[in-house]
């Protein structure tokens, strides 16, 4: 059991909820939120500069602004097996922000600028088997976008930006009960936290063969975050508390989009997301000098071996006077093994229900809600499936719960 306290530390990204595959959230706005991220063809509103910078050319001349707050509730994870091996994760309840600007045209080239989380994970287990590995696991993550578009043609358009982030993590894991219990070797325990700036690119086009459709795509780079910050490793001999760093990647994303208008007032969105979570393979800690003692626990390399995984995405808009509906589904793969997965990040596919509304309060001024719910499906472990026979993994069990309820408030403002 001596490897049950080794920590899958920094694999996320925004102390956040877990609204997509592992860690990635794509819901950063009011109107995307309702519509469960179908929202890459048919962008309205200043966070077109996030969603589809290409899009800034065909909105109107005059600037737009808009901000929002998320409301962000998970609940328990509930991991089952037999005696005394069963836990369960704490609820966390957050708040995350966003805003967006899109400035007015200068000829044909236009920008804007986002600020956003756009992934996230945290997670806190106090129940002994748990805390061993993930007794606190939480990575922030702020992004900054800065965007441009470039109008080719009155029905074509590219644009594209630069992504700088900035994150965050805290892990702390604690074997000090399943050491009491008999169970541990030592009473290991790991504090470390670190941060980093990092940078990236994103790239779109729209194209609109009619007034009434519109084909779309983005894809936004992998960016590494490469954390560098300080760790405590004790339980036995000479504790080590020195630098420490580790680097974990947000994955690139390629999405494709099409959506139909009737009447100026029906809108579907058909969205297609591939996201690149194959670069994350192994997770191997470094530590500014020699662990000791605590290397085998603490300094191994652990295998991930995540997969590219496929989101389907479908959003409705209904224009009715100064109401604005908003409705949508997504069907979202987990890249995370059943062999791989962890108590900082039991995931698994997910049904993804969305609704909202905007109303146009003034000429210039609109308000909105919207909900999102995240319905992760439970799921086994056969015994010895796990890939580390030493963790209580091996031994077999489910989890069940988890998911995420998501609540946004919106305000924005054309002038």
């Amino acid at each position: 059991m001596k490897r049950i306290v080794q920590a899958i530390a920094l694999s996320a990204a925004a102390a956040t909820a877990v609204t997509a595959g592992a860690y990635k959230i794509p819901e950063q706005s009011l109107n995307s939120m309702a519509l469960g991220a179908a929202y890459v063809a048919h962008t309205s509103g200043a966070d077109t500069a996030y969603y589809n910078p290409a899009n800034m050319a065909f909105m109107g001349d005059k600037q737009y602004i808009e901000g929002g707050v998320t409301l962000a509730h998970l609940p328990s994870n509930v991991y089952t097996l037999a005696g005394p091996f069963s836990g369960e994760s704490e609820v966390e309840n957050i708040l995350i922000p966003n805003l967006h600007y899109v400035a007015n045209a200068i000829g044909d080239f236009r920008w804007g600028v986002s600020l956003t989380a756009p992934g996230g994970l945290t997670k806190k287990w106090n129940t002994p088997f748990q805390k061993a590995s993930a007794e606190e696991f939480t990575l922030k993550i702020l992004e900054l976008s800065p965007s441009f578009s470039y109008k080719v043609a009155d029905n074509f358009s590219v644009g594209g930006g630069l992504r700088v982030i900035y994150s965050e993590g805290v892990v702390r894991s604690n074997a000090a009960d399943i050491y009491a219990a008999g169970f541990a070797p030592a009473p290991f325990a790991r504090d470390m936290e670190g941060d980093t700036v990092e940078f990236g690119y994103n790239l779109a086009l729209s194209y609109r063969p009619t007034e009434d459709i519109t084909i779309a795509a983005t894809y936004r780079s992998k960016v590494d975050l490469d954390e560098e910050g300080t760790a405590v490793l004790s339980g036995i001999g000479v504790p080590y508390n020195g630098d420490a760093s580790v680097s974990v990647p947000l994955p690139a994303a390629l999405n494709i989009s099409v959506s139909k208008t009737w009447e100026k007032t029906f809108t579907l969105e058909l969205n297609y997301e591939r996201t690149y979570w194959s670069a994350y393979d192994t997770l191997d800690f470094n530590y500014a000098s020699s662990v000791g003692f605590y290397a085998p626990v603490f300094d191994a390399p652990i295998p991930k071996n995540w997969e590219d995984t496929n989101t389907f995405r479908v959003g409705a808009t209904i224009e009715l006077g100064k109401t604005t509906v908003m409705m949508g589904f997504a069907l979202d793969e987990t890249p995370v093994p059943k062999a791989y997965t962890g108590f900082e990040l039991p995931d698994s596919d997910a049904k993804i229900f969305t609704m909202g509304f905007r109303y146009q309060q003034t000429e210039n001024l609109s308000w909105g809600l919207s909900f999102l719910y995240d319905d992760k499906e439970p799921f086994s472990l056969a015994k010895g499936e796990y890939f580390n026979p030493q963790s209580v993994l091996s031994q077999g069990g489910s989890f069940s719960g988890g998911g995420a309820y998501l609540t946004t408030v919106g305000l924005a403002y054309e002038f």
